[in-house]
């Protein structure tokens, strides 16, 4: 999966000392989007874990456009180690 190869890029340290960055805020919220996405996949009546994910979305999503508006290379640095879509811009 692409979070083991990338919990490997992070080395202990890194974690402690980047905890307030961005890219491991977004890092966090994408494990937690994968973990949820496929309890509902078990769970497909779950309506608060579908409310929470959707919020998750939307604060990873926020996060993202932050990052996006703040530097362009690091966002795609991301969105490529992470494997997740592009957003649309609007």
């Amino acid at each position: 999966m692409v979070k083991n190869s990338f919990i490997s890029v992070i080395s202990q340290e890194e974690k402690e000392e980047k905890r307030g960055s961005v890219e491991f805020q977004v890092f966090i919220f994408t494990n937690k989007i994968r973990r949820l996405t496929s309890h509902l996949e078990l769970h497909k009546k779950d309506y608060l874990s579908q409310r929470g994910l959707r919020k998750i979305l939307g604060k990873r999503q926020r996060l993202l456009s932050y990052l996006l508006k703040k530097n362009r290379i690091r966002y795609k640095e991301l969105i490529s180690q992470l494997d997740i879509r592009e957003s649309k811009t609007r």
